[in-house]
């Protein structure tokens, strides 16, 4: 998507060679009317899908998961990353790995909300080694429901986790897919 890539290029900041900061307009700050022509590609790309839910996994995902969910006039629920009071009863779980914090999670999400029923879109800013997207995959198989696919922001292509899950069968839609960065030069795509 074209329009994504001349903004990464314009407000986005690489940092070594495996981080892209985003933080204006995607992940920090968010750039509503911008991610609405997001949420309005990933509609395109799934439209005639069947999509009853989007899922994502708090927090980055949330902002474009919404957005993404008026087009399709679906809920949206986000897997949380760690237990609180206000989740009772039965839970899905699944040990995430990120790749920005470091650490592992359990990512949750209350069985109520995510039945066999569900035909289920996965929605999330960032695909590096597909940490979050196995373990939100993971959840929707637990659940019994139906995978539609994943709708990334940015992936990170030179990274293991888009060619993985994609050799696993599972539909993914990048809007950017990025091929290598680095300070010096910035951010090239594929």
């Amino acid at each position: 998507m074209e329009l994504l890539k001349a903004r990464i290029r314009k407000d986005g900041r690489v940092r070594g060679s495996d981080v892209l900061k985003v933080d204006s307009f995607l992940n920090h700050q968010i750039d509503v009317d911008f991610l609405g022509e997001l949420g309005k590609e990933f509609c395109q790309r799934f439209e005639g899908c069947g999509v009853t839910k989007i899922l994502t996994i708090e927090a980055s995902g949330i902002g474009i998961a919404c957005i993404t969910a008026q087009f399709f006039r679906v809920p949206v629920l986000f897997a949380k990353k760690n237990q609180t009071r206000n989740i009772a009863g039965d839970v899905y779980t699944s040990p995430v790995e990120s790749f920005t914090h470091g650490r592992t999670y359990d990512i949750i999400v209350a069985k109520e909300f995510l039945t066999s029923q569900d035909r289920v879109l996965i929605i999330d800013d960032f695909l590096a080694n597909g940490k979050a997207l196995e373990g939100l995959c993971k959840l929707v198989e637990d659940a019994g429901a139906t995978l539609i696919g994943a709708g990334i922001v940015i992936e990170k292509a030179f990274q293991p986790g888009g060619d993985r899950l994609r050799r696993q069968g599972i539909r993914i839609e990048s809007l950017a897919r990025v091929k290598s960065m680095n300070e010096e030069t910035g951010v090239q795509f594929y």
